[in-house]
């Protein structure tokens, strides 16, 4: 099956600043998972690889030049042992108790490698807002919406991908609430 949802393009160094753009991915350095349902959604998104890991949101926020906000993480829990996806801005940590609040549970953990990869498909990481292997109740932290485009990994620890916040909250079937730690 041809994979229409990534453009190649080389990558480019920036003769002012002596930067190099990365390049943006081809179907092949994508997760197959993931580039299917981006494929199923019809979106058309621009998939950025990087030599290194961009696992953690500092990671990505360094590699792509942006503000650490901008990057989404996917995070899995366990909500009374079911799994539960909280998107969450990478500059923000995500509130249990608000999150047991939210889903009305009696205890939420941060779920381990095992069901991570068990529900979504992806390793920690590397897992997308969307295209899992299994349909999880998803919340999103409305503060993602103080953006303009967020940055969310692409499947793999090496990807990831640029869309509007609520387009992204929209195909990940989230439901809005507010589950970030609150700072003094």
């Amino acid at each position: 099956m041809a994979r229409t949802a990534f453009a190649s393009v080389r990558a480019m160094s920036d003769s002012a600043t002596g930067t190099e753009t990365p390049p943006t991915a081809t179907a092949t350095d994508a997760h197959p998972r993931f580039a299917e349902a981006l494929d199923a959604l019809g979106l058309r998104v621009e998939v950025r690889a990087f030599p290194e890991a961009t696992r953690t949101a500092a990671q990505a926020a360094a590699a792509l030049g942006c503000d650490l906000a901008q990057i989404v993480k996917s995070l899995v829990f366990a909500a009374d042992g079911a799994p539960v996806l909280v998107l969450m801005d990478g500059a923000s940590r995500v509130d249990v108790d608000r999150v047991r609040a939210e889903l009305g549970a009696a205890e939420v953990t941060r779920a381990d490698a095992a069901l991570v990869r068990e529900t979504t498909g992806y390793a920690i990481g590397g897992v997308p807002p969307f295209g899992h292997r299994t349909r999880t109740p998803v919340l999103a932290d409305r503060g993602l919406l103080a953006h303009t485009t967020v940055w969310a990994a692409a499947g793999t620890p090496h990807t990831v991908f640029p869309l509007d916040p609520q387009t992204l909250i929209a195909h990940a079937g989230g439901t809005l609430v507010d589950v970030r730690e609150q700072t003094s």
